[in-house]
């Protein structure tokens, strides 16, 4: 029993040692290499999403505004409320679709939205429409993969860099200055 301690000893050293000899994975000797490959599978990726939105608005015969980042929206209906301000939660009633026609969510199956402006709630593009927008408004935003769920989804019925297409309502504005 005693000569069963020792080699098991030494066995178990030599499994060790083993492993500490594999080789390492060695980290990219130039990332920068691949900097301007990746630019420019972007800078198609985004040309690629911004016609498609231009083809949509065009088969729609909307005439939206566009916003220095990409936002598209249109206000068809005027309220007479306020504005929201950085830091109000505010109520929406809402239907969102993919640039494919496909419904995603909307307020009569999920129930209205409440949310807090400046938290990261919602989507960047939702939020940036929604400050546009003044209390009883409905509009319709079509916000680029970038300021929706980007490159991953949202991990259920919005698929990975999904062009989203918002009618949208500012139903309730509660300010926190009241």
């Amino acid at each position: 029993m005693n000569k069963l301690v020792p080699i098991s000893f030494i066995f178990l050293i030599s499994i060790l040692v083993s492993c500490g000899n594999q080789p390492k994975n060695k980290p990219l000797e130039n990332p920068d290499m691949y900097k301007e490959d990746f630019t420019k599978v972007n800078k198609t990726l985004v040309a690629k999403e911004n016609e498609d939105i231009e083809n949509y608005m065009a088969r729609h015969e909307w005439k939206m505004v566009r916003t220095g980042t990409g936002l598209r929206y249109q206000i068809y209906f005027n309220g007479k409320g306020n504005q929201p301000k950085g830091n109000d939660k505010v109520v929406i009633r809402f239907s969102v679709s993919l640039i494919n026609g496909v419904q995603c969510y909307d307020s009569k199956t999920e129930g209205l939205k409440m949310f807090e402006m400046g938290k990261a709630q919602v989507e960047n593009g939702l939020e940036e429409g929604i400050l546009l927008m003044h209390e009883g408004d409905k509009a319709k935003l079509i916000i680029p993969s970038h300021l929706a769920y980007g490159l991953l989804g949202d991990e259920n019925k919005i698929p990975k860099r999904a062009t989203l297409i918002y009618d949208v309502e500012l139903v309730e504005i509660k300010s926190k200055d009241l």
